[in-house]
């Protein structure tokens, strides 16, 4: 058997790959634009929540009669009023459950006095944005009605006091006086609600 020669292998370089930065540049581009577009679109094709005009609907009857017809105004760029929407009213709550929401917030208040009055400087501050924000939400408590004035002048007073404290609390007087008056504020209060 003869044997056929072989080709001689050698080495050489391979040809690099052509540069694609072009076409993906390109396609980023074009992914872009579309979404631009699209954004364009909806931002001017979505309705915004307008209302409306009176009279056009769908459903419109041949005849208008003369509560359909729009009556026009001195304005030309008054819109049309919407009539307001009414919460319904909430209920009136009894004493005792009222005294069972706001009762942990006063007693805070008696035991963030006592360490208003042993504390000072930043310790007295932090206690007293504490009660200050135990104020806001005794200001936000739904009194029954038979105390509802009492309790809005008393959370008042109370939250006065606070804000007086405070002030006494940051120039480094005494405070012994404002946290009696807060004290006194805060048992209006409680014997109001008959903690």
């Amino acid at each position: 058997m003869s044997e056929e020669p072989q080709p001689e292998l050698r080495w050489a370089p391979i040809p690099p790959k052509p540069s694609r930065k072009g076409r993906v540049w390109l396609m980023i581009g074009l992914v872009v634009a579309a979404l631009l577009i699209v954004g364009v679109l909806l931002f001017f094709l979505l309705p915004r929540g307008e209302t409306p005009s009176p009279g056009a609907s769908a459903t419109s009857s041949p005849t208008p009669s003369s509560a359909e017809t729009p009556i026009p105004s001195s304005s030309p760029t008054s819109s049309p009023s919407i009539p307001p929407v009414s919460t319904p009213p909430t209920a009136d709550p009894t004493v005792d459950a009222f005294r069972q929401q706001v009762g942990g917030w006063l007693g805070d208040a008696g035991r963030g006095l006592d360490i208003i009055a042993q504390a000072g400087g930043q310790d007295a501050l932090s206690v007293i944005d504490t009660l200050q924000e135990d104020g806001q939400r005794l200001s936000d408590a739904q009194a029954p009605s038979s105390i509802e004035q009492s309790w809005r002048d008393g959370v008042d007073a109370y939250v006065q006091k606070l804000a007086a404290l405070r002030t006494a609390v940051v120039s480094g007087g005494a405070t012994s006086g404002a946290v009696d008056d807060a004290r006194s504020a805060a048992n209006s209060l409680v014997a109001l609600v008959g903690l």
